[in-house]
């Protein structure tokens, strides 16, 4: 019997939505590039490759991506499974014997009966239905008929990301509300205002902070329109003045006058919880940024849900291309998974990939497609590839993405490390009825 859905990918996501197809009793061609050719970033021919060893981050459930992890688990997923059972001890960290966790998966694949194997490159999109989860170094022609396909306009090749902090940790006594010429409506922008000597000291440290080196196959054309706030730094010490920390505009009402420079922060969901520094994507390290946003007042003791990031990433305008089901709206039958939506981090990518593949079997079962509820963190992420915002950017998993607890609930008033205990009590409470839901019998019996 011919495969009914190609899959084009056996990194984590693809390998883990042919699972999920199989598992359901879908006949899955996995198409699979290596041995044949490498991305500039693989080193080995095996499957499920990973970075390093601790790449699935960590494993408390008040992290967020703990939380999505053990969601997985309870799911049945692959990854999750070969994570488990090559795990090696590193703390509080989900850490795995890469070569082993890439061959605990690449056998359970080959010997799954509903899955056949092809090493070639895919140019073109394949007749559908096809699952496209070739990652953010997808090759130049796919990404080109892709682009097609799309439209140039909503395919990325670069990932300009700006750092995001916690509501809880901004301190508030030292920053105000405003929008640029009261346009927006007061509380649009939290701005943080800095003095001559503070922004002067600032612009110094970005500049002799240390970055992080650009991957052998990293070519560094950044676009104007996203710099690195450090390239825009050492163009003149009032650059950034004039960029993305221009105070023209914004007048802060303890002093009734503008502020020499202002770093504005952009309220990142609806519950208000996380904000997102407008304009500061950079590739400094992460322990650099956070000690040099430390400068910024009012982010002292700012807690990062995400650091910025400036890096090659190829990743469609979810938001706008995709319908519910991760289909291209103008091809049916296209499916994507995995970081070439906008998701950020391996283990994101594979929980994408069993969204994708445990969903599209219930579609090919004729069944309407049950989507997670909104409180778990499986929902979540679907949640961030629907939210169309002017800069869409990819994301990793954070507890900004589900909704927080209603006004009068009394696990609104709990310290942030028990709200996000308290997040993942009622994620794994609710996502039981989704699991239930996706877990149709094969279709062969």
């Amino acid at each position: 019997m011919s495969a009914a859905v190609t899959v084009v990918g056996a990194g984590l996501a693809g390998s883990e939505c042919a699972w999920q197809l199989a598992e359901r009793g879908i006949d899955v061609r996995l198409v699979e590039q290596k041995p044949v050719a490498r991305t500039p970033a693989q080193v080995s021919d095996g499957f499920a490759e990973l970075v390093c060893s601790n790449s699935l981050r960590g494993a408390a459930l008040t992290n967020a991506v703990g939380c999505l992890k053990e969601e997985m688990r309870r799911a049945r997923s692959l990854v999750i499974r070969a994570a488990d059972a090559t795990r090696v001890p590193a703390g509080g960290a989900l850490a795995v014997d890469r070569e082993a966790f890439s061959s605990f998966i690449e056998s359970r694949l080959r010997g799954h009966r509903r899955i056949t194997i092809e090493n070639r490159v895919v140019e073109s999109i394949p007749s559908g239905p096809v699952v496209l989860a070739t990652g953010p170094l997808t090759g130049t022609a796919l990404a080109a008929d892709l682009a097609a396909r799309v439209g140039a306009d909503q395919l990325a090749y670069y990932d300009a990301i700006s750092p995001i902090v916690s509501a809880d940790s901004i301190r508030w006594d030292e920053v105000f509300r405003a929008s640029r010429w009261d346009k927006g409506g007061d509380d649009a922008y939290v701005n943080c205002p800095l003095d001559a000597d503070r922004y002067r000291d600032f612009v110094a440290a970005v500049i002799a902070a240390e970055k992080a080196e650009a991957r052998p196959f990293e070519e560094l054309r950044y676009f104007e329109g996203c710099l690195p706030i450090e390239v825009m730094a050492s163009r003149g010490e009032r650059t950034l003045a004039f960029g993305p920390m221009k105070p023209v505009g914004l007048t802060d009402p303890r002093t009734g006058r503008w502020p020499y420079a202002v770093v504005q922060l952009r309220q990142e969901d609806e519950g208000a919880t996380a904000y997102n520094l407008v304009g500061f994507q950079t590739r400094m390290k992460q322990g650099e940024q956070r000690r040099v946003f430390a400068m910024i007042p009012g982010l002292q003791e700012a807690e990062y849900l995400r650091f910025g990031s400036v890096h090659r990433n190829t990743f469609v305008r979810a938001p706008v291309v995709l319908d519910e089901m991760q289909q291209l709206r103008g091809s049916p039958g296209v499916y994507l998974a995995g970081q070439i939506t906008g998701v950020e981090g391996y283990v994101e990518s594979a929980a994408h990939g069993l969204l994708v593949g445990a969903r599209l079997a219930m579609q090919l079962a004729g069944l309407t497609p049950a989507t997670p509820p909104a409180t778990t963190t499986l929902g979540g992420l679907l949640g961030h590839l629907s939210r169309n915002v002017p800069d869409y950017q990819p994301s990793n998993v954070m507890w900004s993405m589900v909704p927080p607890f209603p006004q009068g609930d009394a696990r609104c008033r709990l310290k942030k490390a028990d709200r996000y205990a308290a997040y993942a009590e009622r994620a794994l409470a609710d996502v039981g009825t989704w699991i239930d839901a996706v877990a149709i019998a094969p279709l062969d019996g």
